[in-house]
């Protein structure tokens, strides 16, 4: 166990034995999550702030368990966060670090039918094991972890390639979340977050920008891919393919929550216009 001070705070970070100071410091999740956090809290300067007349602090950090992916990367952190007030009251702290991912709505139009045309139009869903839920064929949009290179929509280009087979150019895609974002009331704290989706954001700090690509293709092509096995097999992906109808998305992937959140995103920009 080693403790140290977190750089220009006054907080202290006790680590366990296989966490070095500057692995953590170093994490991308956890950058994006303090730096997040930090400004949250200094939001509570302002009077009109619900906690304004006694703000709650960042005291304390425990790290409590770490895990690796191949090479040694940091890949998940679990800790404790004490945030409480002067009066002793504490907020819920318990964090689940992992960064970053991106999600994919792939939807693919035979080009026998008018481009404006809905009906018709399918999507992609990737089953898959995901052992987290107990499930060994899971079904879901593509997505996967951001790394610590490249933009948000150059991750969703190389995760539709890897889990699809399909190339897709980085201008082909538009994202949904920030394009709903333009129309949304700002926050009357100011409080910015990361302008994606939060699955879980009472206990991981994991955010989503929902991306749509769009793409004609021979009927036949399309009907090729269903049941096609993806994914990079060297890595543990094991893949399989499945096209549905774009208006039963919602029916066939309603178990996960970035499918459902892509799905309403899509059908509410579609409703105004905006796509």
């Amino acid at each position: 166990m080693s403790t140290f001070t977190f750089p220009g705070s006054q907080f202290p970070i006790k680590s366990t034995p296989d966490l070095s100071r500057e692995d953590l410091l170093s994490f991308p999740a956890f950058k994006v999550w303090i730096a997040t956090l930090q400004r949250s809290l200094a939001r509570q300067q302002h009077p009109q702030h619900e906690f304004h007349n006694d703000p709650f602090v960042l005291r304390q950090i425990d790290i409590q368990s770490i895990d690796r992916f191949g090479g040694g990367r940091l890949g998940f952190v679990k800790l404790k966060a004490d945030v409480s007030n002067s009066h002793g009251e504490s907020l819920p702290g318990s964090v689940f670090l992992r960064g970053g991912s991106v999600g994919m709505l792939l939807i693919l139009q035979p080009d026998d039918i008018p481009t404006s045309q809905e009906a018709g139009k399918r999507a992609i869903l990737t089953i898959q094991p995901r052992i987290p839920a107990g499930s060994l064929a899971f079904p879901e949009i593509p997505a996967g972890m951001l790394d610590d290179s490249g933009t948000f929509a150059g991750g969703a280009a190389r995760e539709i390639q890897e889990e699809t087979g399909l190339s897709v150019k980085q201008s082909e895609l538009i994202d949904m979340t920030s394009l709903a974002l333009q129309g949304a009331p700002e926050p009357e704290d100011g409080e910015t977050l990361q302008r994606a989706v939060y699955p879980s954001p009472g206990g991981s700090d994991e955010f989503i920008p929902l991306f749509l690509c769009q793409k004609r293709m021979p009927r036949a092509e399309i009907e090729g891919l269903q049941g096609k096995l993806t994914g990079l097999r060297q890595h543990g992906e094991k893949i399989t393919l499945k096209v549905v109808s774009l208006e039963d998305l919602w029916k066939e992937g309603l178990r996960d929550g970035k499918t459902l959140a892509a799905w309403a995103l899509y059908t509410g920009l579609k409703q105004d216009g905006k796509i």
